[in-house]
């Protein structure tokens, strides 16, 4: 579990700044979730034989009244568990994100953690298969606006409960053909879920996992039909994909379409965003039956591969410092910085870190006035404030290039500070 310290927490709030303007642009609306949820809501939305919930879960009893709680291992069981407890489809589909952190007792490994973060949309009381495409649209245009290149996305179909209920019949005749070339994990699966045997990174079973039965060849009508209208609009918007027969995801609630976005560029865990359609889990956790489909991506993951891509992603950065010569003057400068920061200035002003000893010189203001990453430097010396005024001098562009500014004009010369002007 990691601090996120300054400066690599500016590049946290960037990402996140450009998913909350997105997700408007899409309508979809922010939603927030208890971080302890009720061990059971993960048990029976996830599947009792999921590594999650064997092996990855942060569970405890509560002291008070003996309850079994567990740390979020991801957050669409809580948004559904609140969907249906606030009756929150009664007036219709909903469209909701979310950001926060989930925990998973896992090995650590680059860019995963045992606290990570997510950011998450989900789409609830809607069947068509458009939504399927418009989510995976969602996160095409994340990768494009902050950057993100060459990410896969896989596509596969998981059908109907029946549909997979003929096809594990099957799988399983296959598999207790071959029980010998199974691992433990496999032959553990054998017949609690043997669906998760053919997502196995064990390369020893690579080849006895390529001769399985195929889910899709069990697909009947409309489940290819589904799936079908997804892959249309994806070619239309010229969004590149492709069929991964053997992508299940981990949860056992997904139905329908299915995807994830990859990369080969960090290491053997290479999903950075994944999710599909999930039209029973509403249900399951006792609501009404309704459909639904989300995804989630790993915050931590998509910001080390923008590194690792040599993506420069901007520092968060005052427009302006204040250099403050005599301290008597800080009654004033401080009431000018006010109001600047009231017209949306960022202003960083100077101050000593050591008792007594005065403002400081000229020079060591404006060397760290340079470090701050500012754009401007104010200058609040003594001949200026006695004229009311003050020296705004370039440290970025300019040559250096200085003006005096008149602070009861401030209203006049403010934006002209801000990045955005």
């Amino acid at each position: 579990m990691n601090d996120i310290l300054p400066p690599e927490s500016a590049r946290w709030e960037w990402l996140e700044e450009k998913v909350r303007n997105l997700m408007a642009r899409f309508a979809y609306r922010n939603m927030r979730t208890p971080i302890v949820e009720p061990t059971a809501l993960f048990v029976r939305g996830l599947g009792e034989v999921t590594d999650i919930v064997e092996k990855e879960m942060y569970s405890f009893e509560d002291k008070l009244n003996g309850e079994q709680l567990t740390l979020r291992p991801e957050a669409t069981a809580g948004v559904v568990r609140a969907v249906v407890e606030h009756t929150m489809l009664y007036e219709g589909g909903k469209r909701l994100y979310y950001m926060g952190p989930m925990f998973r007792h896992e090995r650590p490994q680059r860019g995963r953690y045992r606290q990570f973060h997510q950011i998450g949309a989900e789409a609830l009381g809607f069947p068509g298969a458009e939504v399927d495409a418009e989510l995976i649209l969602l996160a095409h245009s994340l990768w494009q606006e902050i950057g993100l290149q060459n990410v896969e996305l896989q596509l596969n179909s998981l059908g109907q409960p029946q549909e997979r209920k003929a096809h594990r019949a099957a799988l399983i005749a296959y598999l207790e053909k071959n029980v010998d070339a199974l691992d433990e994990d496999a032959r553990r699966r054998l017949y609690s879920n043997p669906l998760r045997i053919l997502d196995t990174k064990n390369p020893a079973m690579q080849e006895l996992v390529d001769g399985a039965p195929r889910l899709y060849d069990f697909l009947g009508e409309a489940s290819l039909r589904h799936f079908d209208t997804v892959k249309a609009i994806l070619d239309a918007n010229g969004i590149p994909w492709t069929m991964n027969q053997r992508l299940v995801r981990g949860m056992d609630y997904y139905n329908l379409t299915v995807f994830e976005f990859v990369t080969t560029q960090l290491g053997s865990q290479g999903t950075i965003c994944g999710g599909g359609r999930y039209d029973y889990l509403i249900e399951e956790v006792g609501g009404k039956p309704a459909p639904a489909v989300g995804w989630a991506l790993g915050v931590e993951r998509v910001l080390e591969l923008l590194k690792e891509q040599g993506s420069q992603v901007p520092a968060l950065a005052p427009d302006a410092y204040a250099v403050v010569p005599d301290a008597a003057s800080l009654p004033q400068v401080m009431a000018t910085l006010q109001k600047l920061r009231a017209l949306g200035v960022s202003v960083q002003m100077h101050t000593p870190t050591t008792a007594g000893e005065g403002m400081g010189s000229m020079k060591s203001q404006f060397k760290k006035a340079d470090a701050s990453g500012a754009r401007f430097a104010l200058v609040f010396g003594s001949d200026e404030m006695a004229r009311g005024a003050v020296t705004v001098k370039a440290l970025r562009d300019g040559d250096g290039q200085q003006a005096e500014r008149q602070l009861s004009a401030i209203d006049g010369w403010a934006d002209a500070l801000k990045i955005s002007g």
